[in-house]
C-alpha cells in the first residue's frame, strides 16, 4: 500500500520520476538533494524496486522523433479466445501496453512500428491473429498533454507536458546516426543501482561517461529523448483506480474541451483521435486517482467544467502488458 511509504521514500519516488539527473553520480546527486548518503539512496531504491514499486528507471523517447509510427489500436475479439489473443499480439516488441477494458471493444493496446514497416499492414496482421472480430485503428491526431509523474505526497497524478499541438506536425523525425542508435539503444536500458551507472553502457558505446551523458542531453534537448527517470506501477503506488475517458465532441469544440480537459492535474495523457460510426468518441483522456469514486468525480467535474455529457469511462479489468517501447532493436 502506498501509505505505508516513509515521508523520505515518496519523496525519493517523486524526485526518480520528475528530475533525475543526467550526470556521472546520479544517485549521490539525489542523496545531495534529499540530504542523505548516497548509500542510502541506492538501497532504498533496490528495496522499492523489490517491493514492486518501481518498474524501471530508463530514458522515454518521442516515438514520433525517432521515426516511428504508433497508434492506440482498439479490438473486439471473442471472449473466450481473449487471453490467446492477447498472448499473440504481446509477442510483437513493438506493443507497449495491452489491457482488457469495459465495453463493445474488450482489447486495446498501443503499438509502434519503425520507419521501414507499414503500421496498417503490421494491425491487419495481428488483427488476423488475434481472430478479432473488429478492430479500429486510432492513432493521435492532436497531442493535448503526455507523459506522467505521481506525486506520492499529494497523492495525485501530475503530467509532465501539456503540449495541445497537432501530432502531424512539430514531431517530426530527427535523423540520427547509426552512433545517435546506439546511444538510444542503452539510454533504454534499465539503470543499475550503484555508483557510477551510467559507465557500462558508455563502454558499450566506446565512450567515457561524460560524452555519453552529454549525448544524451543532446538527445534530451531535442526533444529525441522526453525525459530520463522512473516509472513506477501505479497502482502498487496508490493509484489503483485508471480510468481511460472518452469524449464525444463536435469538431468545432474538440481544442477548446481538450485543453480543458488537460489542464486537471489528475489527467496524465490527453488525445484526439479518428471517429467512425461505431466508436463516436473524439477525446481520450486518462484519469488517475486513488480510488474509483474519486475518478468517477474527477470525470463528472470534467464533464460539467467542459460542457459535454457525452463520454464513457472505460476501466481496464486485465494488464496483459506494460513496458516501454524497445527502439531499434534487430
Amino acid at each position: 500500500m502506498a501509505t505505508q511509504l516513509e515521508i523520505g521514500d515518496k519523496e525519493l519516488l517523486n524526485v526518480l520520476q520528475s528530475s533525475f539527473p543526467l550526470t556521472e553520480e546520479p544517485y549521490a546527486a539525489i542523496g545531495a538533494r534529499l540530504g542523505v548518503p548516497e548509500s542510502v539512496v541506492i538501497e532504498r531504491i533496490r528495496l522499492l524496486r523489490r517491493q514492486n514499486y518501481i518498474r524501471e528507471i530508463s530514458a522515454i523517447f518521442d516515438t514520433r522523433r525517432l521515426g516511428y509510427q504508433s497508434s492506440l489500436v482498439a479490438m473486439r475479439v471473442p471472449q473466450e479466445t481473449l487471453y490467446q489473443a492477447a498472448a499473440r499480439i504481446n509477442e510483437l516488441p513493438g506493443v507497449s501496453h495491452n489491457y482488457s477494458r469495459e465495453g463493445y471493444f474488450n482489447l486495446w493496446f498501443t503499438v509502434a512500428v519503425s520507419p521501414d514497416c507499414s503500421l496498417e499492414k503490421v494491425v491487419s496482421h495481428l488483427s488476423q491473429e488475434a481472430g478479432a472480430e473488429s478492430t479500429r485503428l486510432l492513432p493521435a491526431l492532436r497531442v493535448f498533454k503526455i507523459g506522467v509523474s505521481f506525486d506520492m505526497l499529494q497523492g495525485e497524478g501530475a503530467s509532465s507536458e501539456v503540449l495541445g499541438r497537432s501530432a502531424a506536425g512539430g514531431e517530426t523525425a530527427v535523423p540520427l546516426s547509426g552512433l545517435d542508435k546506439e546511444i538510444v539503444r542503452q539510454l533504454q536500458q534499465d539503470l543499475p543501482l550503484c555508483q557510477s551507472p551510467f559507465e557500462e553502457m558508455a563502454r558499450r558505446v566506446g565512450f567515457g561517461q561524460r560524452d555519453l551523458l552529454e549525448r544524451a542531453q543532446g538527445l534530451q534537448a531535442s526533444g529525441v529523448m522526453r525525459r530520463y527517470g522512473a516509472v513506477l506501477h501505479h497502482r502498487r503506488a496508490g493509484f489503483r483506480a485508471n480510468g481511460m475517458s472518452v469524449w464525444q465532441v463536435p469538431q468545432e469544440r474538440i481544442e477548446e474541451v481538450g485543453t480543458v480537459l488537460a489542464a486537471h492535474p489528475a489527467v496524465s495523457h490527453c488525445y484526439q483521435r479518428p471517429t467512425f460510426p461505431d466508436w463516436p468518441y473524439s477525446l481520450f483522456a486518462m484519469v488517475h486517482a486513488t480510488t474509483t469514486e474519486g475518478c468517477e468525480e474527477i470525470i463528472r467535474e470534467l464533464s460539467l467544467s467542459a460542457g459535454v455529457p457525452d463520454y464513457g469511462v472505460l476501466y481496464s479489468r486485465i494488464e496483459f502488458k506494460k513496458t516501454r517501447v524497445r527502439y531499434f532493436l534487430e
